[in-house]
């Protein structure tokens, strides 16, 4: 696994994305290398052979900001991707200092998750640590009770504990995004120890993991839905929005709503009442 703030590794594993024919570079014979070469992209970026070699090697840690955004021109970088690019840069120009964030949820956002009851709402933090959950959410991601608190973590409950958390109807995606979100957040956070263990434990565990976290695809999925397959309602499909806090802790707000008057709805009354004998003792608890 590459450091979270390697500039170089990122630089590679992009160019190794890039089709040759997608910038104009003409193909001529065997190729012994995905993606573009060192030498194709420095011409596509407009900067020496020698000085990009020396960006990948870690041996040039300046870029200019010209230079950082022709790279991705030619990488052909999205609006996070390119942010990202950037940070790793500042990164460079600095020596992060060790900084634990935030494990607690105050008590006034433990209110909105219990308001928020007929839907399921969560806090995370950057690392995807559950650190707090209503009623609905328990309902809903049944496993998180098992799991002691402090390491309800949802990237390693999919990668690490699928079969008894097997909870994401389309796995293919739900991996990819999960990746892409540490990626930002290594971008967003690269002195948190933590975030590095985790990766390194994920990568060490689980080759889905290594493999796309090879891939440096990197992006933030604000909102959009996710199929679920519960043991006991079957599939159900819930629209997601997530909540950044201001406070730079990390933390985000996230609710799970169904279409109204959907069978999703229905559904989702249906798991209500089958967790009416729950007391629901200590929801939204850490």
């Amino acid at each position: 696994m590459d450091d979270l703030g390697d500039l170089g590794t990122f630089l590679q594993s992009r160019r190794a994305h890039v089709p040759p024919e997608s910038v104009g570079v003409v193909i001529g014979g065997r190729r012994r290398v995905a993606g573009l070469r060192r030498e194709e992209l420095a011409q596509l970026a407009g900067v020496s052979v020698d000085y990009y070699i020396r960006l990948e090697q870690g041996r040039a840690t300046q870029p200019s900001e010209q230079v950082l955004d022709a790279l991705s021109r030619a990488l052909q970088l999205d609006s996070v991707a390119h942010e990202y690019l950037h940070k790793l840069a500042r990164q460079r120009r600095r020596r992060p200092q060790p900084t634990s964030y935030p494990a607690m949820v105050r008590p006034q956002l433990r209110r909105i998750l219990d308001t928020l009851s007929d839907c399921p709402a969560m806090i995370i933090n950057h690392r995807i640590d559950v650190l707090a959950y209503n009623r609905m959410a328990g309902l809903l991601y049944g496993g998180l009770d098992q799991v002691p608190v402090g390491e309800r973590n949802l990237a390693r409950m999919i990668f690490l504990d699928a079969d008894r958390f097997d909870l994401y109807a389309d796995r293919t995606s739900c991996t990819a995004d999960c990746v892409a979100h540490l990626r930002h957040a290594a971008g967003e956070f690269p002195d948190d120890p933590e975030l590095a263990a985790l990766i390194g434990e994920l990568s060490i565990g689980s080759r889905r993991f290594s493999e796309l976290w090879a891939a440096a695809e990197v992006s933030v999925r604000g909102h959009g839905s996710q199929r679920l397959r519960h043991p006991m309602v079957g599939v159900i499909t819930l629209h997601q929005e997530r909540f950044m806090l201001p406070d730079g802790s990390g933390q985000e707000l996230i609710t799970l709503s169904p279409e109204p008057d959907s069978t999703d709805a229905d559904n989702l009354r249906l798991l209500a009442n089958l967790g009416a004998d729950d007391t629901g003792e200590a929801w939204s608890r850490p």
